[in-house]
């Protein structure tokens, strides 16, 4: 029996011309995306406990102030998040042939730019706590500290390399639905993660 596949449409982009977009793709990527946030997950889970571990016993635990940097990293993250659903919203409307291209490239530039300036912001904390004389292997909480913000910063720069993916595709007009909800997972993620991590970090050191 013979399958029958709709073209995508063709839509009028005012500043570049028709730009035909493929809205419908393979499922193959929101699959990987959840086997990749469990693994994350676990990871995360796994440090978890091994602080609370090192914490409940170790007398030489330090508690010291975060640098401030981290709330306004946290409000920069979080603003991001709401530039790529501004984005996916877009996007709808694009393949819906009520908006143009240059709308949803807007947003996704909008998040990588603030993706990048959490990830300069995260640096900055660490300098901070190296000017205070506060290092990695200064004592557990301290090396606690480092691990996590690091460990989340490499992931973020992960999300950041999903993004380009997506907007690379989105400027050859190739950009299925199906990759951009999956990268828009991922991206979401790393905002509720870094929210548990701030908070974490927060009660513990």
């Amino acid at each position: 029996m013979a399958t029958t596949i709709d073209a995508p449409p063709s839509i009028k982009n005012p500043a570049s011309g028709t730009r035909r977009v493929q809205h419908i793709g393979p499922e193959t990527p929101s699959t990987g995306i959840w086997i990749g946030l469990a693994a994350i997950t676990m990871t995360f889970a796994a440090f978890t406990s091994a602080m609370v571990v090192r914490n409940g016993s170790a007398p030489d635990w330090r508690h010291f102030s975060f640098p401030p940097i981290l709330y306004l990293n946290t409000v920069v993250l979080i603003a991001s998040s709401l530039t790529l659903r501004m984005g996916q919203s877009r996007y709808l409307r694009l393949v819906s042939g009520i908006a143009d291209s240059v709308s949803v490239v807007r947003a996704l530039y909008g998040t990588l730019a603030l993706g990048c300036l959490f990830v300069v912001g995260q640096y900055a904390a660490w300098l901070q706590l190296r000017w205070e004389g506060i290092y990695l292997a200064t004592n557990p909480s301290s090396s606690f500290f480092y691990l996590f913000t690091a460990l989340h910063a490499s992931h973020v720069i992960g999300g950041l390399l999903g993004l380009i993916y997506v907007t690379s595709k989105l400027h050859r007009g190739i950009l299925y639905k199906s990759t951009l909800d999956a990268a828009s997972r991922y991206w979401h993620f790393m905002g509720v993660l870094w929210l548990y991590v701030l908070g974490l970090l927060w009660f513990r050191i």
